[in-house]
């Protein structure tokens, strides 16, 4: 398209490839600069959890029932969220507060600090997964107990941990280190060949427990254990030791 020039032309500059490239480069340069600006605004505006975060109204939470053979009272673990940065794509769930409650007053006063304890740290903020881990290996002197399943607990400061990590993997700040698909299938198969071994059913597992001539499992402490082919292998884990 030709251009008609009116004035009279009183200079001129020939743009070179360099010149055009060098001018290109500056606008990428000031794109970037604009981005990275935003993107720290952006940052700015995003609420990480700290003790200075004003406890909402009204929190999410899920209640844990865990019935020991320590006591014939259940204890109630309640496990409160708040929710940070709602509607927006930081938005993240975060343990807030935890309360223990029983009809068993026997352990009230260490419950209670414990449940303070905890609270303080989930409003501390940062990685708190470490909480349930610490916990779960605490060891009672006078012994532990069985779950309904064959788990082994080694204290109820134990199984309160666990009860922290099943929350933690709901709300998904732990991940799931579950069986894979191939592995369940390992253990699933195992698991038939070993039932329809026994004799009479007497030994057959049901749909919640392992069969009852299984042993403790070293890995995920879960009476699951069984000997077959010259191997012991874990119809929990998956877990398996040939000898």
């Amino acid at each position: 398209m030709a251009t008609k020039i009116a004035q009279k032309i009183v200079g001129y500059n020939v743009v070179s490839a360099e010149d055009e490239k060098l001018k290109q480069e500056q606008a990428e340069a000031v794109k970037v600069a604009q981005a990275k600006v935003l993107a720290e605004q952006e940052a700015a505006k995003i609420v990480h959890m700290h003790e200075s975060v004003d406890r909402p109204e009204m929190l999410l939470g899920s209640t844990y029932k865990v019935k020991t053979p320590l006591s014939e009272h259940a204890l109630y673990i309640t496990i409160n969220d708040i929710v940070l940065n709602q509607g927006t794509e930081h938005e993240v769930r975060q343990p807030f507060e935890m309360f223990i409650n029983s009809k068993n007053m026997d352990q009230f006063q260490w419950i209670v600090a414990l449940t303070r304890v905890v609270s303080a740290v989930f409003r501390k903020g940062g990685d708190v997964t470490f909480l349930a881990e610490e916990l779960k290996a605490v060891f009672d002197p006078q012994g532990g107990y069985f779950k309904r399943g064959g788990k082994f607990m080694p204290s109820l400061v134990a199984e309160i941990g666990e009860a922290i990590e099943s929350h933690m993997r709901m709300i998904g700040l732990i991940k799931s280190d579950g069986l894979d698909e191939q592995q369940q299938q390992f253990v699933d198969a195992k698991r038939a060949e070993y039932e329809s071994a026994q004799k009479g059913g007497e030994n057959k597992a049901s749909d919640e427990t392992f069969p009852s001539g299984a042993v403790l499992c070293n890995k995920c402490s879960t009476k699951a254990v069984i000997r077959m082919d010259g191997c012991n292998t874990c119809l929990n884990c998956g877990d398996s030791k040939c000898g």
